[in-house]
């Protein structure tokens, strides 16, 4: 059930339209404008002008109480609107490894700490605070995400690093990278190509143009993940 919070804050938050977000998830839960605003203690009107874009988009605060109303809601006609959508989450292979860093991280250090290469935007690193990061199977996300899911890979803020593994050339997951802003208006604040022996420029170009700092690195994964997990929230 977390997950399926976090999945609709997400997407409401993150949203270019978060007041039509807001009314989907309203109508998927099936519940009325009326009834929200009763249970957020707030005027019909004010739901309305949040779902048509005439008030200012709501902040993460009220975006949380909008998302656990929806689920108290349906729990009190028997969960069974939750209980699809928390199933239709279950993934059939886990392509994102999400982790977050309990305190910010400056992104030269974390170049240092995963023993990379910096091929694209190097200078930017010294002027970044990343908050976590995520470790991706490159293959599999290609293959088997829809682009509506790239969000997840995003945890609870685009500023991270996504650590691409079985990677060859290194194209395919910036490829990712780029199409998922266009879905997610998100980037993350640098990319990590593990294991990959020789880049594609192709990939290259894509980081400069997106302006995210590209590393490559050959630690061993597990070793990486070891280093890291000392400043794992």
């Amino acid at each position: 059930m977390d997950q399926l919070k976090v999945t609709i804050a997400g997407e409401i938050t993150l949203s270019k339209d978060p007041g039509g977000s807001m009314k989907k998830w309203r109508e998927i839960f099936g519940i009325s404008q009326t009834e929200l605003a009763e249970y957020l203690k707030v005027s019909s009107s004010t739901i309305s002008d949040y779902e048509g874009g005439r008030r200012k988009s709501p902040g993460i605060a009220v975006i949380n109480r909008l998302v656990e109303a929806l689920l108290d809601v349906d729990k009190t006609r028997g969960g069974r609107i939750a209980e699809q959508l928390s199933r239709e989450q279950i993934p059939k292979e886990k392509v994102f490894q999400v982790h977050e860093f309990n305190a910010s991280m400056n992104g030269k250090v974390f170049q240092e700490k995963i023993e990379g290469e910096c091929i694209a935007n190097q200078l930017k690193l010294k002027d970044m605070n990343l908050y976590g990061y995520t470790v991706i199977d490159s293959l599999k996300v290609i293959l088997d995400v829809p682009v509506h899911e790239y969000l997840q890979m995003y945890g609870k803020t685009p500023e991270r690093a996504l650590i691409f593994t079985q990677v060859e050339s290194g194209r395919s997951p910036l490829i990712a990278v780029k199409v998922g802003r266009f879905s997610t208006d998100l980037r993350p604040s640098l990319v990590v190509l593990h294991g990959c022996q020789k880049v594609d420029p192709i990939a290259k170009r894509i980081a400069e143009n997106e302006k995210i700092p590209l590393i490559v690195t050959q630690k061993p994964l597990d070793k990486i993940m070891e280093t890291l997990k000392g400043f794992e929230a």
